[in-house]
C-alpha cells in the first residue's frame, strides 16, 4: 500500500496517546510529531539553541517518562533507529538532539508565504459561505464552522501579519523556552500558543517577557519545590504588573540596578501571595 495521510499533532494531547507504554510504533510516530516543521531558535538556560526542521531537542529522561519505558529500552530504540539511519543523534550532558532522517517525506513543506495564502484564501472562502444564506447548498458547508478552532499551532502564529518574520520568531523563541524550561513538553496546547501570540503582540518586547518568564519560574520552583506552572494564563498577570513597573520606571528615571531587582521581587512575592490566599 502506497501513500501517506496526514496526523494532526493536537493527537498528542488525546486520551488515546496516553496509554503506556508505548509500542515501537507509536514511539516512532511521536518522534516524528515532535519534530519542527521548520527551523527555529529557543533560549535554553542561558544558551541560543538554533534547531533545523525535522529536528528537536529532547532527553532519554524525557522521552521514557511520555513512552513508559526504561532509560536503557529508550536508549536501545534510539540506538536501533539511527543504525536503520532513520534518526540522526547528538547527545550531550544537557540534551539530545534527534534529527528524523528524510523529514519531508513525512511532511509536505509550505513556503511561508504559500502558507499565509492559503489562510487568507481559507478565511475568505469560510466568510463567503456563512454570509451566503440563499445558497441552496449551504446546509452542505455546516461544519466549517469549525475551522477556526482546529487551526494547528503554526496557523495560530501565522495570523501574526504576514511580513513581521521577526515578530513570529520572536513567538517561537517564547513558545520554546515554555516547553522546554516550564512544561517540559514538546507541544503546546491551543490555549497556550494563543496566548503567547496575544502576549508578543500586546508588548512586543521579546527581551522583557523573556526576562518576567524566568524570573517568575524560578520564584515558582523556589516557593514549590518543583515547577507547578501548568498554563501560560500563570504569566499574564505577573507580565502586567512588570510592563507597569517598567513604564512607571521609564517616567520617574532609570532606577538602580538593585532597586530594580529589590522591587520586582517584592511585587512578585506579593502577587503569588495574593493568589494562595
Amino acid at each position: 500500500m502506497a501513500g501517506w495521510i496526514s496526523i494532526h499533532r493536537k493527537i498528542q494531547n488525546h486520551w488515546v496517546w496516553d496509554e503506556k507504554p508505548f509500542d515501537k510504533r507509536s514511539a516512532w510516530i511521536d518522534l516524528i510529531l515532535s519534530a519542527n516543521y521548520k527551523e527555529n531558535k529557543f533560549l535554553l538556560g542561558n544558551e541560543l539553541i538554533e534547531v533545523e526542521r525535522g529536528s528537536f531537542i529532547t532527553s532519554e529522561v524525557k522521552l521514557s517518562e511520555r513512552w513508559g519505558w526504561s532509560r536503557t529500552k529508550v536508549r536501545n530504540f534510539l540506538g536501533l533507529l539511527e543504525k536503520d539511519n532513520m534518526i540522526q543523534k547528538k547527545s550531550s550532558n544537557k540534551r539530545t538532539a534527534l534529527t528524523i532522517v528524510n523529514y519531508n517525506d513525512y511532511q509536505i513543506q509550505e513556503t511561508s508565504k504559500e502558507h499565509q495564502e492559503n489562510i487568507k484564501k481559507t478565511s475568505k472562502e469560510h466568510q463567503k459561505n456563512t454570509n451566503n444564506k440563499d445558497n441552496k447548498d449551504n446546509k452542505n458547508n455546516k461544519d466549517t464552522t469549525t475551522m477556526d478552532q482546529n487551526l494547528e499551532n503554526d496557523e495560530l502564529v501565522a495570523q501574526v501579519d504576514a511580513d513581521s518574520t521577526k515578530q513570529e520568531n520572536h513567538i517561537k523563541s517564547i513558545e520554546q523556552y515554555y516547553l522546554h524550561e516550564v512544561r517540559k513538553q514538546t507541544m503546546c496546547s491551543s490555549k497556550d500558543m494563543i496566548d503567547i501570540v496575544a502576549i508578543v503582540k500586546k508588548y512586543q518586547d521579546v527581551d522583557f517577557i523573556l526576562d518576567v518568564l524566568q524570573s517568575a519560574t524560578k520564584d515558582n520552583i523556589k516557593r514549590n519545590g518543583k515547577c507547578k506552572i501548568n498554563s501560560f494564563s500563570y504569566f499574564i498577570p505577573i507580565l502586567e504588573d512588570r510592563w507597569e513597573e517598567k513604564n512607571k520606571e521609564v517616567e520617574l528615571g532609570e532606577p538602580t540596578r538593585a532597586n530594580s531587582k529589590k522591587s520586582l521581587k517584592y511585587n512578585l512575592d506579593e502577587f503569588l501571595w495574593t493568589g494562595e490566599s
